[in-house]
Parts: structure tokens; C-alpha cells; sequence
């Protein structure tokens, strides 16, 4: 052994030297942009170390987040995914109240125009479950002074009227009930006649005859002589008229929405509702400033208090609104 060691000694030095030598050359020699040759081999043999070790850590790193740092991701994603519910929930309700705001507005803003007509406001809450029945309940009844025959409307038109009372609630016909009938009128002729239901959406206005002009889009309003709406309160507009035999069959357009009633109003008498102008004309005649409520008219009752100083009131005032010597006609079923 030692003789083999002693005979590579001189190999081994000479290689040692070499290498030396070389790693000398390589300090002084330089490439381009002033780069030493020794620092371009170091760069060289440590780059794919380099390059192998950001590999092998970006796996690692990846298995890492990938897997065992997502042990919470699933209770996170249901939890994240329950408070987008419940916040679409919110925003349904916000935009529901909204809604609602806007139809009570429009009901106040009525009350408000014509305080000659004393009405309530009532809520929908039910409806006929027989589907050749077109009836509703409103949630205003006996404790609120209501009785049979008066009529219910929205800002739209004639929506129908109480049949049955109850102590706090109360059933409406709507104007498509094959039961119902409504005085009725064609606003540009002023052609009388009557609005009955039939079952459908659409009612059917009767009793005009062959030769009187009725074209697609006339306005059709109440005429008064039923006794349960004030006169030219808006029913609805023709949507077809032929001749019939004897009268032509003229089918109407209720103006109201009667598949989506949700807030109506009830009118506690007969008293006409005047348009703003004529009540405007009127007052003035009358000394009193337009918008001001004339003296003879009673203040609007509050909708959950109407009548309550006056359990009388409602009654009294509506055989007010009859003329005495009116002629008695039969109110329509």
C-alpha cells in the first residue's frame, strides 16, 4: 500500500499544481462585460444546484398549500357560502319593503287628492280557493266599520265589492266573478250599459247595442247607478267588440291588476270623486284656498280608527250620498 501511494504522489501533485495553475488563469483571465472566467464557471456549475433546489421547493411548497394548509377550506367555503345567502335573502326582503312602500304611497297620495270621499285602507290576505270563484279577503271587517256593498277599488280602477263581513276581516267579488255587475259607461260617448264577470280574466260589458260605435282601446268608467261606486271611477278599456244578437259582445280590460292585489281601498260612501280641477273650481267658488278641505267635508279617519269617534259615521254619511228621490234600483250580484 505504501509503495502504491508513493507511487502516485507525483501524479497527484502535478494534478494539484495543474488545477492551481489553472484556477490562477481563470482569477486573472476575463470575459466579456469585465466578467472573471473563475466567476462565470462558479455561476455555471452552482446554476443547475440552483435551478434543482427552487424546483424541488416550489413542489413542496405547492403540495403544501394544496393540501395540508386547506384543512379549513371547506368550513370557510360554507361559511362564506351561508352569508351570501343570507345577504340575498336581505336584499329580496329590502327590495320587497320597497315595493311596498312605493303601492302605500300611491294609495296615500289617492286619500290625499280626494278627501271628499272618505275610504280605508286594507291588505289583501286571502283569496278564493275555488278557481271559479274570483274572490279575495281584506283584513279590515266589522270593527272597522265596514258593511255589505261598499265599494273597493285601488289608484288603478274598480277593483270589486264586500259581499260578507266578518269581525275582522271581510270578502270582496272582484269584477271578473261570474256573480258581479257594475254600472258602467263608455267615457267619450257616455253610452251606458253593464259590466259583468264571467268567469275569465276579462269581463264583458252588456247592454250596448249594435249600432253604437265601440272601437279597441275606449275608456270604460262607472256610471253611478249601481249605488256602490261613485261615478267615473275607471273600470277598464275595451279590448275587442262585435256585434251580437241583440247587443254586441264587448269584452274589457279591467284597468286594476286583479291578479295582483295586495293593498286596496275601500270607499266608505258613494261620494263622487272629483277630478283636482273641478274640486280646485269648486273651492274657489266656496272661499276656500285650492287643497283646503271644504267645511262640510269630514277629515279622513285614520285606516285603523275610521269611524271610531262615530260608530254611526260611515252609515250616516252614506245616506247622505242618496238622493231621497231617487228612484230605488237594483244593485247588481
Amino acid at each position: 500500500m505504501i509503495d502504491i501511494a508513493s507511487r502516485h504522489r507525483p501524479l497527484a501533485l502535478l494534478a494539484g499544481v495543474v488545477l492551481a495553475q489553472v484556477l490562477l488563469l481563470a482569477f486573472q483571465i476575463k470575459r466579456e462585460h469585465d466578467v472573471r472566467l473563475i466567476r462565470y464557471w462558479t455561476v455555471q456549475a452552482i446554476t443547475p444546484a440552483e435551478r434543482f433546489g427552487s424546483w424541488t421547493l416550489s413542489k413542496i411548497t405547492g403540495v403544501w398549500e394544496g393540501y395540508f394548509a386547506l384543512h379549513n377550506a371547506r368550513t370557510e367555503n360554507e361559511t362564506l357560502h351561508n352569508e351570501v345567502g343570507r345577504l340575498r335573502l336581505r336584499n329580496r326582503e329590502l327590495e320587497s319593503q320597497a315595493a311596498e312602500v312605493q303601492r302605500l304611497s300611491v294609495l296615500l297620495n289617492l286619500r290625499e287628492a280626494h278627501p271628499e270621499a272618505p275610504m280605508i285602507a286594507a291588505e289583501v290576505i286571502g283569496a278564493s280557493a275555488d278557481p271559479t270563484s274570483h274572490t279575495l279577503f281584506i283584513n279590515r271587517g266589522e270593527r272597522d266599520h265596514l258593511r255589505r256593498n261598499l265599494g273597493v277599488i285601488t289608484p288603478d280602477g274598480v277593483v270589486g265589492k264586500i259581499v260578507e263581513i266578518f269581525p275582522t276581516s271581510a270578502q270582496v267579488l272582484l269584477i271578473n266573478d261570474k256573480d258581479s255587475g257594475v254600472g258602467a259607461l263608455f267615457a267619450g260617448s257616455r253610452t251606458h250599459g253593464v259590466v259583468k264577470g264571467n268567469g275569465d280574466p276579462e269581463p264583458r260589458m252588456e247592454y250596448v247595442v249594435n249600432d253604437e260605435k265601440v272601437k279597441v282601446g275606449d275608456a270604460v268608467l262607472t256610471s253611478g247607478e249601481d249605488r256602490i261606486f261613485p261615478k267615473d271611477v275607471p273600470i277598464g278599456t275595451v279590448i275587442s267588440a262585435s256585434p251580437g244578437n241583440p247587443f254586441q259582445s264587448i269584452r274589457v280590460q279591467p284597468a286594476a291588476r286583479l291578479d295582483r292585489l295586495e293593498e286596496v281601498l275601500v270607499l266608505l260612501t258613494q261620494q263622487e270623486i272629483a277630478p283636482a280641477k273641478t274640486r280646485e273650481a269648486s273651492a274657489a267658488q266656496s272661499g276656500n284656498a285650492p287643497g283646503q278641505t271644504p267645511a262640510n267635508v269630514a277629515p279622513l279617519k285614520s285606516s285603523k280608527s275610521t269611524a271610531a269617534a262615530n260608530p254611526h259615521a260611515a252609515s250616516e254619511n252614506n245616506r247622505q250620498d242618496v238622493n231621497p228621490a231617487a228612484p230605488a234600483t237594483a244593485q247588481p250580484q
